[in-house]
């Protein structure tokens, strides 16, 4: 895997569609953990825990089991019926389990029409446990690409990994395997080309700084606060994207955004960003797309 520094100032002038100034993709979680692991060491189940002193994986820890559960039974439902609300959409992710274990989370997306990306098989099985097992990664994300086609009835267009933990390995796998585009590069605000050795893939970077675990439960931002913050990048970006167009990802986990007293702050902020012509409501694959036709534009020589 490569990609080029390329700072902001050195690169041509990126546009989106019409003229629009912010890409914003608004980014539903729909992940699913195992209640236990056959292993005796803590079991970090792709997030921040609630309480401390996470229990070893063959013990379950109910506290944080449920806690997270309460997305999945009620928190993702909250989301769902503001979207609705307010006429947008959300860009989902989904761990393969999810399908299965917790399928109306998932059947809801694509209900809608939004866009699902596939997450790993299961969350607490990241890629980076088999960063030295190429073999091994790929029967997991086999595996991954096998259950969503199975439930969506096509293959998968993008990636994000379980925590962001992708490999070395993992852009040429999904290059390999028919991606268009990751996910897990979080070091722009602009898309821009990986090389890999089978071929290239459009780096949409997702974001764990914009993101509810960040702002809410790592630093423990207020409800207003939590929507200040949304707003106040939204409004950067959109000032700077007058000239370069940028994006803007918000990373929503339904158990800490879709607690009811939170959930105020996201429709605020899509209130505002309603208000704003120049915002792109848009899915990860037309961004993608619109970049395969645009990159040698914006950063010549990408891949090469």
């Amino acid at each position: 895997m490569q990609y080029d520094y390329v700072p902001m100032p050195e690169r041509g002038q990126l546009r989106w569609p019409d003229g629009k100034r912010v890409a914003l993709i608004l980014t539903f979680n729909l992940e699913t953990w195992d209640l236990v692991k056959d292993y005796d060491q803590p079991y970090y189940a792709g997030g921040p825990a609630i309480l401390p002193n996470t229990l070893p994986g063959n013990i379950p820890d109910y506290p944080n089991y449920s806690w997270r559960e309460y997305g999945q039974r009620v928190g993702i439902w909250r989301l769902y019926d503001l979207f609705d609300e307010l006429g947008v959409k959300a860009s989902c992710t989904t761990n393969a389990v999810t399908f299965e274990r917790r399928n109306a989370m998932v059947q809801a997306c694509l209900d809608r029409g939004w866009e699902l990306l596939a997450h790993n098989y299961e969350q607490g099985e990241l890629l980076t446990d088999f960063a030295h097992d190429e073999a091994r990664e790929r029967e997991v994300i086999s595996r991954s690409i096998a259950m969503y086609e199975e439930h969506v009835g096509r293959r998968p267009m993008g990636w994000l990994s379980s925590s962001l933990r992708g490999t070395l390995n993992t852009p040429a796998i999904l290059a390999e395997e028919g991606f268009k585009f990751y996910c897990d590069i979080m070091n722009d605000d602009q898309p821009f080309m990986i090389r890999t050795d089978k071929g290239p893939i459009v780096s949409v970077p997702y974001s764990n700084e914009i993101n509810d675990f960040t702002i809410i439960t790592r630093r423990n931002h207020t409800t207003d606060e939590y929507r200040d913050i949304l707003i106040e990048e939204l409004d950067t970006l959109y000032r700077e994207g007058e000239t370069q167009a940028r994006i803007m990802n918000v990373g929503l986990h339904p158990h800490v955004s879709g607690r009811a007293y939170r959930v105020r702050a996201l429709r605020e902020f899509i209130e505002h960003a309603k208000s704003l012509p120049g915002v792109w409501w848009a899915t990860r694959e037309e961004i993608a797309e619109w970049y395969l036709q645009c990159h040698e534009e914006h950063i010549p020589g990408q891949l090469s």
